[in-house]
Order: C-alpha cells, then sequence, then structure tokens
C-alpha cells in the first residue's frame, strides 16, 4: 500500500504528534507499506519532502504549514498514492484534503491536539465556537477522522464531526521501563533513594494547567519539605515558572533513553492537563513504574484504574486533584500499585495500534478504490445490453468535448444499432484553430470497431457544426451510413423521426454569421466555465456549468427552447412519427406533449447524456455518471462524482 501523510510535525520534533507519527510510519514500513511523509521540519530524510511554514507567534517552536495544492495535485497526478493521512488541521493540510478530493484519492484526517479548547487558556474563549465550525468544514472533507479517546469520539461527534474512529495509542516498554532508574542522574538532583521525586513531563505551556501542576508541587512539599520537584520539556511559559518556583528543577526537553531515565527516576509522574486527546506521557510513566495522577478523561479514563494502578480525580476538579497527588506520596517503590501500572502499560503495544491503523487505511484505499477512474478501467467491467444507443454533440476537434468518457460510456454497452446525431465532429472548431487529439481520434476509432469488429448499424446523422458532410449525403461504407435524417423504428412499433435539429434554429438556418458568432460566445463561456471548475475542483466543490444556469435564467432562451421543440413535434406529425429524437440545443429532455414523444440526447461537452433503447422498447434519456453508478452499484458502492474533467484511460 501506497500511503502519504501530511503533517506540520514530525520527528525530530518533540510532542506527541511527532512520537505517534514516527511509530505509525515505522510499523507500516515494517509491514512493506511505502511511505512518504510531507511536513514542515528543516530535517528532511528518505522519503520525506518539505513543505513552507510560519512559526507560531510567541511560540516558534510550533510551526504552521502553508498551502501547497498545486504541488500536492502535480505529485499525486504523477504518482498516485493509495490513500492519503492528514494528521494537522493547518492550511498545509487543508489543501491535501482538497487535493484528495479534487482527484478522487481517499483521505482520512487524524485529530492530535485539541485546539479549540486551548482558545480559553489563551484568553480568547470566543474564538472556541469559530475553531469548531473549522475543524467540522476540515475533517468533514476527510472519509473518516482518527482520534485516540472513547471521549474525544464522543465530543468530535457532537461537534458535527462525522465518521469519527478511534485509534489508540502504544508505548514502548523497552524503552520506558524501571530499569532505567539512575542514582547518578537522582544524586545530580540532590536525593536519596529513599526521597519523592514528583515529574511533570510534556510541553512547557499555557494550554497544559501547569499552575496547577506547580500548586500540587507545593502542597506535596508541605508533607514531604525534602522531596524534589523535576519538570521535563521546554516552552513558552518556562522562564516565567522558572522565576516564579525557583524551588523546581528544569531539565529541559529530553529524548530517548535520556527521557526514559527521567521517568524512571522519578516516583510520581503528574498530569494536570485538562486539554488531551489523549496524554502519551501517562502511558510512558505507567510503562516507568511511576504512581500517575491524573484527571479521569482521555489516557487515564481508558487505561488507569482508580488506587490500582494509578489515581485519578474527576475532570476538572483541581481540588481533588491536589488531594490525589499528596495521596501519591505514600505509595512505597514496591507498591502494588506501581507494578499494575506497568503490567497495564505492556498490553498497550504500538504493533496492535499499527494493526489498527493499516486495517482501516486498507479498508478505505479498497473500498475507495472506484473513485480513481484510471483504476475503473482494469475492473471487471460490466455491460447493459441494449438495441439502440444514441449520442450527438459530442464535438471532436474542440477543447471541450468529453471524448473520453464517450469511449468510457461506450466500452459499457452492447448495442445493435449506435445513432450518431450530429455536431460529432466540430468543423466550426477546428476551423477556429482547435485541435484534434488523440482522445478525438480513440472516439472515431471506437465507432469504427463497433461497426466492424461488433456488427453495429450506425447511422451517422449530420448536424450543423459538421456540415460539410452534406456534400457526400447520402454516403454509405460498410456498416456506417451518413445520412440527413434517419426514421428509426421501435421495437414497440412506434416511429422516431432522428434530426439533429439545427434545421428548426432560425439563426443556424438564416444567419450563419450570427450562429458563428454565438458558437465563439458559447466557447468562450466553456474556456471560463473550464477554468472556474478547475478552481472549483481545486476546493474540493463540485462541477458547476454556467451555461446550463445562464439557458435556466434567461426568458428568452427558454422561450426559444419551447418553439424549438415545439416545431420538431410538428415536424414528427407530418412525417407520420409517434416520437423525435434530436440534440443541437445540448438540454436533454424526456417528454409527451400532444401525443409526441419528445426526446433531446444532450451533449457530451456539459450534460454527458445518451438515449438508449431497451429491449422492452422503452426509450430512456441517461446521464454518464447515473449510468455508470447503476451498473457498479449492484456490487460496490460506486460514486462517480469525482469523475468529472479526470482523464480516463480507455
Amino acid at each position: 500500500m501506497n500511503i502519504e501523510i501530511i503533517t506540520d510535525t514530525f520527528r525530530p520534533d518533540v510532542n506527541g504528534v511527532a512520537m505517534t507519527l514516527g511509530r505509525l510510519t515505522d510499523g507500516l514500513k515494517a509491514r512493506g507499506c511505502r511511505i512518504h511523509v510531507v511536513h514542515t521540519g528543516a530535517q528532511v530524510g528518505q522519503g520525506e519532502s518539505a513543505a513552507r511554514s510560519l512559526a507560531l507567534p510567541g511560540y516558534r517552536d510550533v510551526r504552521v504549514g502553508l498551502p501547497k495544492p498545486f504541488e500536492l495535485r502535480q505529485r499525486w497526478e504523477r504518482k498516485r498514492p493509495d490513500v492519503i493521512y492528514v494528521a494537522t488541521e493547518s492550511p498545509l493540510g487543508k489543501s491535501a484534503l482538497k487535493a484528495a478530493q479534487a482527484l478522487g484519492i481517499p483521505a482520512v484526517s487524524g485529530f492530535h491536539t485539541n485546539f479549540h479548547h486551548y482558545m480559553e487558556r489563551y484568553g480568547m474563549p470566543g474564538m472556541q465556537s469559530l475553531a469548531k465550525s473549522y475543524l467540522r468544514k476540515f475533517h468533514n472533507r476527510a472519509l473518516c477522522t482518527m482520534t485516540p479517546s472513547p471521549g474525544m469520539v464522543k465530543e468530535l461527534k457532537e461537534i458535527g464531526i462525522e465518521n469519527v474512529e478511534l485509534l489508540g495509542r502504544g508505548v514502548d516498554t523497552d524503552l520506558f521501563s524501571p530499569a532505567r532508574r539512575c542514582d547518578q542522574l537522582r544524586a545530580q538532583w540532590g536525593v536519596d533513594a529513599e526521597t519523592p521525586v514528583a515529574v511533570i513531563v510534556g510541553r512547557v505551556a499555557a494550554e497544559k494547567n501547569l499552575e496547577l501542576g506547580m500548586m500540587a508541587f507545593e502542597r506535596m512539599r508541605e508533607v514531604f519539605p525534602n522531596m524534589v520537584c523535576v519538570v521535563v520539556g521546554d516552552g513558552p511559559v518556562r522562564k516565567t515558572l522558572e522565576h516564579s518556583c525557583p524551588w523546581v528543577k528544569f531539565a529541559g526537553m529530553r529524548t530517548g533513553t535520556d527521557l526514559a531515565r527521567h521517568y524512571a527516576s522519578s516516583d510520581i509522574l503528574l498530569f494536570p492537563s485538562e486539554t488531551e486527546t489523549f496524554g502519551n506521557v501517562l502511558l510512558e510513566g505507567m510503562a516507568s513504574g511511576l504512581v500517575t495522577v491524573s484527571y479521569d478523561y482521555a489516557a487515564a479514563a481508558m487505561h488507569v484504574e482508580h488506587e490500582r494502578s494509578g489515581l485519578i480525580a474527576p475532570f476538572g476538579d483541581a481540588k481533588a486533584f491536589l488531594k490525589q497527588a499528596v495521596r501519591a506520596l505514600a505509595y512505597p517503590r514496591a507498591h502494588d500499585l506501581r507494578m499494575q501500572a506497568r503490567r497495564t502499560a505492556e498490553s498497550q503495544s504500538w504493533a496492535k495500534v499499527v494493526d489498527k491503523f493499516e486495517a482501516t487505511l486498507s479498508g478505505l484505499a479498497k473500498k475507495s478504490a472506484h473513485l480513481n477512474p484510471r483504476r475503473l478501467c482494469s475492473l471487471k467491467r460490466p455491460k447493459l445490453n441494449c438495441r439502440t444507443v444514441i449520442l450527438s454533440d459530442i464535438h471532436l476537434g474542440s477543447p471541450d468535448s468529453k471524448a473520453d468518457e464517450v469511449v468510457h460510456f461506450l466500452k459499457h454497452v452492447e448495442c445493435e444499432k449506435l445513432i450518431l446525431n450530429g455536431d460529432i465532429i466540430d468543423g466550426w472548431a477546428l476551423k477556429r484553430g482547435g485541435k484534434w487529439t488523440s482522445r478525438h481520434s480513440r472516439a472515431v476509432r471506437k465507432f469504427i470497431k463497433l461497426s466492424e469488429s461488433h456488427k453495429v448499424e450506425v447511422q451517422y446523422v449530420r448536424g450543423n457544426h459538421d456540415e460539410v458532410l452534406d456534400r457526400f449525403l447520402p454516403l454509405s461504407f460498410g456498416r456506417i451510413q451518413l445520412v440527413k435524417e434517419h426514421i428509426h423504428e421501435g421495437l414497440n412499433g412506434k416511429r422516431y423521426l432522428v434530426v439533429h435539429g439545427d434545421g428548426f434554429d432560425s439563426v443556424s438556418t438564416n444567419h450563419r454569421w450570427l450562429a458563428f458568432l454565438g458558437a465563439v460566445g458559447y466557447d468562450t463561456l466553456l474556456l471560463i466555465n473550464r477554468f472556474y471548475n478547475k478552481w472549483r475542483r481545486w476546493r474540493g466543490k463540485d462541477y458547476y456549468s454556467i451555461s446550463k444556469q445562464v439557458k435556466a435564467k434567461v426568458k428568452s432562451a427558454v422561450s426559444f427552447l419551447d418553439r424549438y421543440e415545439q416545431l420538431l413535434q410538428n415536424l414528427a406529425r407530418e412525417k407520420n412519427c409517434d416520437g423525435i429524437i434530436c440534440g443541437h440545443i445540448h438540454t436533454p429532455e424526456d417528454k409527451l406533449v400532444g401525443g409526441i414523444h419528445y426526446l433531446n440526447s444532450g451533449d457530451w461537452v456539459e450534460s454527458l447524456s445518451a438515449i438508449i433503447e431497451h429491449y422492452d422498447g422503452r426509450m430512456e434519456l441517461v446521464g454518464y455518471q447515473d449510468f455508470l453508478r447503476r451498473l457498479y452499484q449492484p456490487e460496490e458502492d460506486v460514486n462517480f462524482e469525482t469523475l468529472d474533467g479526470v482523464e480516463l484511460v480507455a
């Protein structure tokens, strides 16, 4: 499995998110997964790439990744991952989710940090609702959001985040172990074997509720004046605490075995934070055989049994926390509570977490494989057996022709007859400098292949954009016939007049210069639409047709369509036909008016629609996406909305 991880922080950064991602990537690589990490760190190793970032004001160790939508799209178009994991909610992460959504790549987000809870700690309680709104919009772009504790799963669902799944945390019990206890380190702290040491480990920042930690240290020193208090970590409030609490030893940032020695050489771990999604340090302290004091939420709620494997206080009850901190002094080194804490930690291996993470990503990647149009071409292709397929207005030779989609559509049908109802080749666009591409040739080859290899009767009715065929009509070669109009007899005995319909457009018939000018205007509108929808796809939004909205809202256009339909229905009556099938106006329609069945097959520029005659004689107007969804959904839940504007492999 090929996985890309997007994050603001990664090793060698020292924080819970970087540590967790390091463990997950190592575990996935050991299982044979190909991992690439995009992060904001200054050090870039193998399988990593850097993203620009800004340091958080007042907290330079925390970097905020800047968006890079175009670079990510280019990278993933060139080498498409199976799944993307976005670990942080920065502009970088947001741009990654948008790019993944636009390309139809399954994306999973991680909720590692309670930023919305930080607002109150930083004096901005009024910003909480805004932060929640941002988080809701951010995470709902992903197929699912993974968070480390049941409490967070519940809270995120209450915020309005959908598809939240639990992904716990593990601990390296070989690294964090009572065996790491170091008498030399304790001697540096000035304590003997019997003097207790209380430690706080983590970021020295406002959101960690260190004021309560310092109060707990003071209460404990009242009971045991000689005890030593240690803070391991660094952050923006360290200098303030060093000034106000000179009796506390600040050890700074520690990693690896050095961090493990600091844990094991202590006796009590205080964890006063109220803003954790999990709290890795709690498991690390338990693995080190410490008496842990914490609030009853996150990691503590999951893994600590009060007075059996640790001490816990009701969430937010500062008095109860202080009481439990003092009680922790009564537990000697050999107490069973410490042993039970160690045994609990030993049951929480990273291997289990990585197994769950891999299974979730793999399951979503397989379930979402259909979102990759290239993937569709390698699947066993279901087909619809029908009698007749009618297409019009493909406009081969124009940049907006959906030639690949036409070929892909025809690969999913088996028919006896194919009617190409005008404007298949856009001679007007070619005259104006349009480019004929291999995609357009592929569509023509598909028509010829159907007539030759599959013995399909092909009726090519000329339109106004391919009116150059007029000088050759009627003409036939093999099973392909070029005609001006065609009478189609349905299995139910009904007769349908098939014409392109430009003859009933007075502008096209009597004012060709104006029609040509209108075609230029329409192409300009499509050009604007093309760039507009590229921007919409970059933002993760669905396709939007400007021209359809213009036609729907301009009254003169609506009245023109009504007159156009009425004229064609009158022609059908004159020809003694039960219905009429046309194109030209790029407006798909299926309705019965005055006893005449009016059908317009739409186009393959915007609507991507066709008419199918079933073997029961029924005529059906189908859209490309709905048609494919109907074929695939009996076996798997397929979403074809992402196919708009994406190149297909024929």
